[in-house]
């Protein structure tokens, strides 16, 4: 496994920010270098310690979505190599793990799709049987798959803060209708294909977010990652059971052990300070990445 890279520190591009796991830099003023960092953060803190190889598997993955996705939707990508724009000294921090992409107006909302009832949508499916105020049959179970997918968006949140849940009718207010319409269609069409791709391959995609931008000319593009499992929920379709929380292709491992870790001898709050993961702890995480993509590309 290759050293990880915690944080990017390129000097011969302007760093315009750094998220929970990318950073981003400006190339000119019409393309970003997204560099796709090992950090891993969980319940919205970011870890002290790198994932090896995450990265790279992100964006491999990100990439190879694009290429199965483009003929429903354009993509940020510009098709230049990353190391083309950064010094040969630089070239180890980007290789293999950046994408140089379009410089977009990002849309304020994170395009949630649901297959499949989990996480917050579960939680919220319990107290008023619907998602985002989308009704929903009676009797469904933790992991149920839903009768078809439905669009549940979310507002962005600064990074580590929590996004938050909204319906509809509050993406027509902040986009207005027309664009509401197609980042729904479009959104659960990208859902669709996949979900059938990776079904192909032995794996659930339960769920999954898209991020979208406007180009100059007004055009809906797909942007940042997309299907990961940073931001989608990957399920081995083998041990799939309605009704109970599958083990996914994420970094629930980790969520799991924080849950029983300690910060100076007392129950981790869940806020900075994250605590120190020990060797296993990252290897393990590494692993259910590393299987994930396996699964997926062969």
């Amino acid at each position: 496994m290759s050293r990880a890279l915690h944080t990017s520190a390129l000097t011969s591009l302007p760093l315009l920010a750094r998220g929970k796991v990318r950073d981003n830099y400006a190339v000119g003023d019409d393309r970003i270098l997204m560099v796709a960092s090992d950090r891993i953060s969980a319940f919205d803190v970011i870890m002290g310690e790198a994932i090896p190889g995450k990265g790279v598997l992100l964006t491999q993955m990100a990439l190879f979505w694009f290429g199965k996705l483009g003929h429903i939707c354009p993509n940020h990508l510009t098709g230049e190599a990353p190391e083309s724009v950064v010094t040969p000294d630089e070239v180890d921090q980007v290789h293999g793990r950046s994408m140089l992409v379009k410089r977009l107006k990002p849309i304020p909302v994170e395009a949630v799709v649901r297959g499949y009832l989990a996480g917050s949508g579960w939680q919220e499916y319990q107290q008023s049987q619907s998602v985002c105020g989308v009704p929903l049959p009676k009797g469904l179970k933790n992991a149920s798959q839903l009768p078809e997918p439905i669009f549940t968006p979310a507002a962005k949140a600064a990074v580590g803060e929590h996004d938050e849940n909204i319906t509809y009718q509050q993406v027509v207010d902040i986009v207005g209708s027309a664009l509401a319409d197609k980042i729904r269609t479009v959104s659960i069409a990208l859902y669709e294909t996949a979900r059938d791709v990776a079904a192909a391959k032995g794996i659930i995609i339960a769920d999954t977010k898209f991020e979208f931008g406007l180009d100059a000319n007004g055009n809906l593009v797909l942007m940042d990652e997309v299907l990961t499992p940073d931001s989608s929920r990957y399920w081995p379709a083998d041990s799939y059971q309605e009704g109970i929380n599958p083990p996914s292709y994420d970094k629930q491992f980790l969520r799991d052990w924080l849950e029983t870790a300690q910060v100076q001898g007392k129950p981790w709050s869940k806020s900075p300070p994250a605590p120190h993961l020990p060797q296993e702890v990252i290897a393990q995480t590494a692993a259910k990445y590393q299987e994930a993509w396996e699964r997926l590309k062969d």
